[in-house]
C-alpha cells in the first residue's frame, strides 16, 4: 500500500539529497500495511516529486522520538519542538529507499486528487 504525504519543499528536497532520513508525523496512518510513502512537495512546488519506502515506524513521547532521531533528522530540535508542541505523542517514519522522479508529477493530471492535509492512500500500485 502506498500513501501521499504533503510535506514542505524544503523538507522534501533535503529527504532526497539525503540530509533528512526520518519525516516526523502528529498523525500516522491507520493501515498497517503502508509501504511506500510518495512525496508531495507543498506550496510553492505544488508537484510530487519521489517516493520512498517505509523502514520502519517510531511512536513514543517526542523527547524519545528526539533523541533516537536527531542525528538524521534534517531538522532542529527547536523546529521538532515547536512542530510537537504539547503533543503527547510523536511519530518519526524511517526512510529507507528514495527514489526521486525525473520529471516531477502533477497531484491533478497524474493521479486526480487534491492535495491531503496530512497524508492519503492511494490505490495505484
Amino acid at each position: 500500500m502506498r500513501v501521499l504525504l504533503s510535506i514542505k519543499p524544503e523538507f522534501a528536497f533535503k529527504i532526497f539529497e539525503g540530509e533528512k532520513k526520518f519525516e516526523f508525523r502528529k498523525v500516522i496512518f491507520k493501515k498497517l500495511d503502508v509501504t511506500t510513502v510518495v512525496v508531495y512537495a507543498s506550496s510553492p512546488v505544488q508537484k510530487v516529486i519521489g517516493e520512498f519506502e517505509i523502514d520502519t515506524i517510531l511512536t513514543s513521547n517526542p523527547e524519545d522520538i528526539w533523541q533516537k532521531t536527531k542525528k538524521l533528522s534534517g531538522i532542529t530540535e527547536k523546529y521538532f519542538y515547536e512542530y510537537f508542541g504539547e503533543r503527547e505523542i510523536a511519530h518519526a517514519i524511517k526512510i529507507k529507499q528514495v527514489t526521486k522522479y525525473s520529471k516531477p508529477l502533477s497531484l491533478k493530471d497524474d493521479f486526480n486528487v487534491s492535495p491531503p492535509q496530512s497524508y492519503m492512500y492511494l490505490d495505484i500500485a
